[in-house]
């Protein structure tokens, strides 16, 4: 994988939860993005901004880096650090509230974020989809519940994530909830192949949280968790 070249970041506080840049990887896998420094893309969610270096260096396109919980300037220092200021753009903005031009990115990507604001119908259509470029394309990866359990994460996850426990849901959910719109060319909710590995890469930066996860890998996280994909098409062409 490509995110093996990536390994000095596999720690915190670039980890904030399961590996973030195997599930980066394994999704650009599948929906490989070849861009050049004029193609613009926003990393939803992007916490200390590794993700942003990954999309960058692997994808070629320069990346608005947003992030609620940290500051503009702290990532900013960061990317002065990796000499990637010309490429990597901090933004602090609520996802709910974002102060972007209308079709301004080619493509926009969340790891481990979006289920935190989006749960909800119509935020998908109203929220997202008018900042991107017709063409362009949604990619989304976030923890949740396998299908086979939809509609239980609360009665099984509670031991283990308390109060947000409602946050995981199914693919199939996440299909619903995304909705419909006639600029949508096309939809995908996939429950990820990708599992054990970016826990244990998480576990092993021995961070408190971490191991409070570990406690509950084998009895709750493995039998009934998974990681969801999701892929969102615009469509391209004017709209009659």
């Amino acid at each position: 994988m490509r995110s093996d070249t990536y390994r000095k970041y596999f720690k915190v506080p670039f980890m904030m939860g399961p590996n973030c840049l195997r599930l980066l990887d394994k999704l650009l896998e599948e929906y490989p993005l070849q861009y050049t420094s004029d193609n613009l893309v926003l990393d939803l969610g992007c916490g200390s901004g590794v993700t942003s270096l990954f999309i960058a260096k692997e994808t070629g396109a320069t990346v608005y880096a947003n992030d609620l919980w940290i500051s503009k300037e702290e990532n900013h220092k960061r990317f002065l650090q990796w000499n990637m200021e010309d490429t990597l753009i901090p933004i602090h903005e609520d996802a709910e509230n974002l102060h972007f031009d209308k079709e301004m990115f080619d493509a926009l990507i969340s790891i481990d974020s979006y289920h935190y604001f989006a749960g909800k119908e119509g935020f998908f259509v109203n929220n997202i989809l008018p900042y991107i470029k017709r063409g362009g394309i949604v990619l989304i990866v976030i923890p949740g519940i396998k299908n086979e359990y939809d509609g239980r994460s609360e009665e099984l996850l509670t031991p283990w994530l308390g109060a947000e426990a409602y946050m995981f849901q199914s693919a199939g959910f996440w299909r619903q909830t995304l909705g419909t719109h006639e600029d949508i060319e096309n939809i995908k909710t996939w429950e990820m192949s990708l599992f054990e590995l970016p826990w244990q890469e998480w576990f092993d930066t021995n961070h408190e949280f971490a191991l409070n996860d570990k406690k509950y890998f084998e009895s709750i996280i493995k039998p009934f968790t998974t990681f969801v994909g999701i892929m969102v098409k615009k469509k391209s062409g004017i709209q009659e």
